[in-house]
C-alpha cells in the first residue's frame, strides 16, 4: 500500500503576481494535482510561471462526493496543493471546510503543510496604523439576513476590526457603519490591494464618504477601536 499523499495549503498573490513566494512555486511544480476555486484564474497564474499541472476545481458549491474523490487521490499517494483564487486558502474561503473533512476522514494520517504568503486581511491591517496586537476578523458581512446583527457586533468590538466587502455593497456598508458607529469612527478602507488601481482611503466615516469611494474591485475595511478615535 502506497504512503498517503501530502496536502499543501499554498498562498497565492492577491493581485500582484510578483508577490508569490519561491517556496510556493517549488510546491506547485512538485505536486501531482492542484485544487483551485476557478481553474481559469489558476491557469493564468501557472502560465505566468510556466507550470503545467492537472487542475481540479473545488469551491463553495462543490458536491460532497468531490471530497471523497480528493481523499481517494491522497490515499493513492498523490501530493496535492490547495490554492484559492487570491490569498491564503481557508481564510474566509471554502478551503477550510475541505481541510476539516479530509482530516476527519484520515484522522492523524494526513500531513497538511502550510506554505504561507499573501493575505488581504493581513495586508490591510499592516498598513492601517491601528492597533494589531489584538484584532477581530469577521469575513464578509451577510448579504441580507443577519447583516444588521453583523454591524452591531462590529460596533461592540473592543479591538481593531477587519472584514471584506464587495464592490456593489461598499457604499451601503459605509452607510451602515455610520449608523452604528457614528461619523467620527476612524477607518482604513483598502481597495484592490497590490493591484494597479490600489487605493487606500483613510479618515472618519464622514470623511471617507466625502471621498466618493470608487465602487469597483475588492475591499478590506479596517476599523479602529474606541480609544483610537478622534
Amino acid at each position: 500500500m502506497s504512503e498517503i499523499g501530502k496536502l499543501y495549503i499554498v498562498a497565492t498573490p492577491i493581485g500582484n503576481l510578483g508577490d508569490i513566494t519561491l517556496r510556493a512555486l517549488e510546491v506547485l511544480k512538485s505536486v501531482d494535482v492542484i485544487l483551485c476555486e476557478d481553474t481559469r484564474v489558476t491557469s493564468g497564474l501557472l502560465a505566468r510561471f510556466e507550470i503545467k499541472k492537472t487542475l481540479i476545481s473545488y469551491h463553495q458549491h462543490s458536491e460532497d462526493n468531490k471530497v471523497d474523490w480528493i481523499n481517494s487521490l491522497l490515499v493513492e499517494g498523490k501530493n496535492i496543493a490547495l490554492v484559492t483564487d487570491a490569498g491564503t486558502p481557508g481564510i474566509s474561503d471554502p478551503g477550510n471546510k475541505l481541510i476539516n473533512q479530509l482530516t476527519i476522514k484520515q484522522f492523524n494520517n494526513l500531513t497538511i503543510i502550510p506554505v504561507p504568503g499573501p493575505s488581504a486581511v493581513i495586508t490591510a491591517l499592516s498598513i492601517s496604523g491601528f492597533p494589531t496586537d489584538k484584532y477581530v476578523f469577521m469575513g464578509f458581512p451577510p448579504h441580507k439576513k443577519g447583516r444588521q446583527t453583523f454591524f452591531r457586533e462590529v460596533a461592540q468590538a473592543k479591538y481593531t476590526v477587519a472584514f471584506y466587502e464587495s464592490s456593489h455593497r461598499i457604499k451601503k456598508c459605509l452607510d451602515e457603519l455610520n449608523a452604528v458607529l457614528g461619523r467620527d469612527a476612524l477607518l482604513c478602507v483598502c481597495r484592490e490591494l497590490t493591484k494597479k488601481f490600489e487605493t487606500i482611503y483613510r479618515g472618519t466615516i464622514e470623511e471617507i464618504l466625502e471621498m466618493k469611494v470608487l465602487e469597483k474591485g475588492e475591499f478590506v475595511v479596517v476599523i479602529s477601536p474606541d480609544f483610537n478615535r478622534r
